[in-house]
């Protein structure tokens, strides 16, 4: 591991630390209610810097360049993992609907800027973290939106349980598409489409909200796990980090090699990125559902830390494949 890459580490156990430790004091008031201080911040984050970072990122991507193949190899066992763990946990029929969507971003969305961006940088240079940048364009718009329409078309079926399928289907569009991860999404699509680029203070008021998600969310990870403690079901959150940091990237390894016929350094990339500690933004995703939320916290901070001792496995094995190749 590079010197780099503990630092990154550190830096993020240290805010997260720092998150526990405001809300070990109830600096900002107590745990519950409308006024709970962690879902107070995350609903800040949500509303308005998630949105300002989705529009900006999908109104500035330059679809003609993106490297397509690479793409589809990544993404397409991304969502598969999503998906199938969406479908195992609703098969364990939950009392709460948003468990599974919940669980299966956990397991699926990996830490790509704070961890995979030094890594990646450090490992395989300017090439490679080009190939990097690509995929986090598109990481969390693709995930995100995916998982969003899992959990609002389960909590429509919930909540209007007897209704007409015509009448879920509405809720579940409305809720879908007036959502603060998805909206901005469509509107920087709309946006991109037009040709015309960010004027420049629109530009620099939407970058200077984007660049407060990463440290809300590392801090709210901290402030997570105070109010809401570790969660009881050490066996689920290791389930999912075992799938993060084990299965995932095997699956990306599989797919992307003999699937797609990807080799060299863009599937060691992508082997990479599946292979990262899950990030912030699955907290944040429970917080949005007020489920799971320690479990979600908990398994960003063990993986985390684990990461530590996997990283080197799935740095070497494409290695490995394509000298036996």
């Amino acid at each position: 591991m590079t010197a780099v890459l503990f630092y990154k580490l550190l830096a993020i156990f240290i805010a997260a630390g720092m998150g526990w430790f405001v809300g070990h004091m109830r600096w900002l008031g107590k745990a519950g209610g409308d006024n709970d201080p962690a879902r107070v911040l995350s609903n800040l984050a949500f509303y308005l810097f998630v949105p300002a970072l989705m529009f900006r990122t999908t109104a500035r991507v330059d679809f003609a360049t993106l490297p397509w193949l690479t793409v589809a190899a990544f993404f397409v066992p991304v969502v598969l993992m999503l998906i199938g763990v969406y479908l195992w946990q609703r098969a364990r029929h939950p009392d709460n609907p948003a468990v599974p969507a919940v669980r299966s971003i956990t397991a699926t969305f990996g830490n790509t800027l704070q961890v995979g961006v030094p890594l990646v940088a450090g490992v395989f240079g300017e090439d490679g973290l080009a190939v990097h940048i690509t995929i986090v364009s598109l990481h969390a718009l693709t995930l995100l939106t995916i998982a969003t329409v899992l959990v609002e078309s389960d909590l429509a079926r919930h909540h209007r349980s007897g209704a007409s399928l015509w009448g879920m289907v509405l809720v579940t569009v409305r809720n879908t598409v007036i959502h603060p991860v998805v909206l901005p999404v469509l509107a920087g699509f709309a946006w991109n489409l037009t040709g015309l680029g960010l004027p420049t203070v629109l530009d620099e008021v939407l970058q200077m909200l984007g660049s407060a998600v990463v440290p809300l969310c590392l801090v709210l990870i901290g402030m997570s796990l105070s109010y809401y403690g570790w969660p009881k079901a050490w066996r689920e959150m290791s389930s999912l980090i075992v799938l993060k940091l084990l299965a995932l990237p095997a699956l990306v390894l599989v797919i992307a090699h003999w699937g797609f016929g990807l080799s060299g350094m863009g599937l060691s990339v992508i082997v990479m990125m599946a292979a990262l500690p899950p990030g912030s933004n699955a907290m944040m995703f429970a917080q949005r559902y007020r489920t799971l939320e320690g479990e979600a916290s908990g398994a960003v901070v063990v993986a985390t830390m684990l990461f530590a001792l996997t990283a080197p496995l799935w740095l070497a094995v494409p290695v490995w494949l394509s000298r036996w190749a």
